[in-house]
């Protein structure tokens, strides 16, 4: 991620810019005055000198103007962005660059003018500074907007070519997940014995196997899949498992209808609903119990906790993508948590314009 902090132009960075800046500013000033007469440059070794002293002042002149210029973008960056407010935004920022101008012309004549009084009347020199300065700041904050313009665009190119990554990385290892082995033996198993005892739901078993699937294949290159297709996915998925484990599975689903057109990231509720039942006993005598359930932008899954001797170590793959997941999508990260004798976790709905 971005860092939100970080400033716009780095020090070192504005440091170097504005020597340029200043620097090209000088050359012309230089090369204007000696061709108009006003100043006569005698040689390449008086230009030298005279330029690298011009510059070294004008940098520090800029750099004091600079910092408010950067402030006032940084400002209207956030509350006038240039999309859509281009006017506006342009009528503000040349009025705030003008007073910024004016503002350090007159602070600078008046230390000059009290350290070296000036020969010409004083009203007309602050007047002079200022049209010099307010004309040089116009050209600076032109410069640092197209800096800050060509830095950002970079920065948005990389950092979306690191979430594409990331994203894909993430996909991956879902997809390589749903592809598990133990539950496609596991599923075949069980779809050879219905065969024998019951053609009819072996075909039951057989179709919702494949819309797993099928989903699986048609959801994992997109972000974002609604509640309604996940839950229809989460119903033939705990089809099967139920078919595996009788009475000793049993499902409550309360999801009202407001909350059916919200967004998830695809196989979520499959990452919840395989760690409960990865985790915990599963018998007639002692049924699991998972809950389906919202609460205003959330969406929780709970069970009772009833944890198998040799479950081992949880490897916490699945839930830590699902939260990869959420930090990229940049949504509040999915919570865990255990609470009396369950197991909750907690994972948010992103509304439709999202």
């Amino acid at each position: 991620m971005i860092p939100k902090n970080k400033p716009a132009i780095p020090f070192s960075k504005l440091l170097v810019l504005l020597l340029i800046f200043a620097t090209t500013l000088q050359v012309i000033i230089i090369t204007y005055n000696h061709y108009t007469g006003f100043y006569t440059v005698t040689g390449f070794p008086n230009f030298l000198t005279r330029l690298v002293f011009s510059s070294f002042l004008s940098a520090i002149a800029a750099l004091v103007i600079a910092y408010p210029d950067l402030a006032i973008i940084s400002m209207l960056n956030k509350r006038l962005p240039w999309s859509g407010r281009l006017i506006e935004r342009l009528s503000v920022q040349f009025v705030a660059t003008l007073v910024i101008a004016v503002i350090v012309a007159v602070l600078i004549t008046l230390l000059a003018h009290w350290l070296d009084a000036y020969q010409e009347p004083l009203r007309e020199v602050i007047v002079s500074n200022i049209l010099i300065v307010s004309v040089v700041n116009i050209i600076l904050v032109i410069f640092l907007e197209a800096w800050i313009f060509s830095s950002e665009s970079a920065r948005a190119r990389k950092h979306a070519e690191d979430l594409a990554k990331e994203l894909s990385q993430v996909k991956f290892q879902v997809l390589k997940s749903q592809m598990n082995p133990h539950f496609m033996f596991n599923s075949l198993n069980v779809l050879s014995a219905l065969i024998d005892d019951d053609k009819e739901r072996a075909q039951d078993f057989l179709e919702e196997f494949s819309s797993i699937y099928r989903y699986v294949l048609e959801s994992i290159d997109q972000n974002l899949v609604s509640v309604k297709e996940e839950l229809a996915f989460a119903r033939s998925y705990l089809y099967l498992q139920q078919i595996r484990y009788g009475e000793g599975l049993q499902v409550d689903v309360k999801i009202p209808a407001s909350h059916l057109a919200y967004f998830l990231p695809p196989l979520s509720l499959q990452v919840l609903l395989e760690n409960a039942m990865k985790h915990n006993r599963i018998s007639q005598i002692q049924p699991l119990t998972i809950e389906l359930y919202t609460n205003d932008t959330m969406l929780l899954v709970r069970n009772n906790l009833q944890p198998k001797d040799t479950s081992g170590v949880s490897t916490g793959i699945g839930q830590s993508n699902l939260t990869k997941r959420y930090e990229l999508l940049d949504a509040e990260p999915p919570q865990f948590w255990v609470e009396a004798n369950y197991y909750m976790a907690q994972i948010p709905l992103l509304k439709p314009d999202a």
